[in-house]
């Protein structure tokens, strides 16, 4: 997944790390399960179902996992920061920075699925200060662009 961010992007062990450390900050343990539901998430190149995320743990695990418990497993990473979620593909993407809380904005490419995500406090500043002058108090702004990426624009 591409990121648009002013941060060096964490991968591999680093962000693993950087998952595990925000989590127990946060009072959780960084279970063995926990970690492997992480490292398949994270493997993903775009934005990942819970199913293909419990089929890739079954796969590095050698027995079944089941959906139900990644789902409960991922809500817990996105409560914690460590992934986000695609609101419209009902899909997952690791957090490469889970130690900065930004709102959301995803690029959705509707041919391939590529997924990006960008930070503009700007823009999410507004949508949030548009929400509370409307009364209404945001707890956590989405924004989804849906369209086509630049690589499949060019096709």
């Amino acid at each position: 997944m591409a990121h648009a961010h002013n941060h060096t992007e964490p991968q591999g062990a680093d962000l693993t790390i950087a998952a595990q450390t925000t989590l127990e900050k946060a009072g959780e343990q960084w279970t063995s399960m926990r970690a492997s539901v992480f490292a398949a998430l994270a493997s993903f190149e775009k934005p990942a179902s819970a199913y293909d995320i419990a089929e890739a743990v079954s796969k590095s695990e050698g027995r079944r996992v089941a959906a139900n418990s990644v789902y409960r497993i991922l809500d817990l990473f996105v409560g914690a920061n460590l992934a986000r979620r695609v609101e419209s593909a009902n899909a997952y993407v690791a957090n490469a920075h889970p130690d900065c809380l930004h709102d959301c904005i995803f690029l959705v490419c509707d041919s391939c699925g590529q997924t990006t995500h960008l930070d503009n406090d700007t823009i999410t500043k507004g949508v949030r200060n548009a929400a509370e002058a409307a009364g209404f108090s945001p707890v956590r702004p989405v924004i989804e662009v849906r369209g086509r990426c630049a690589e499949c624009e060019a096709k």
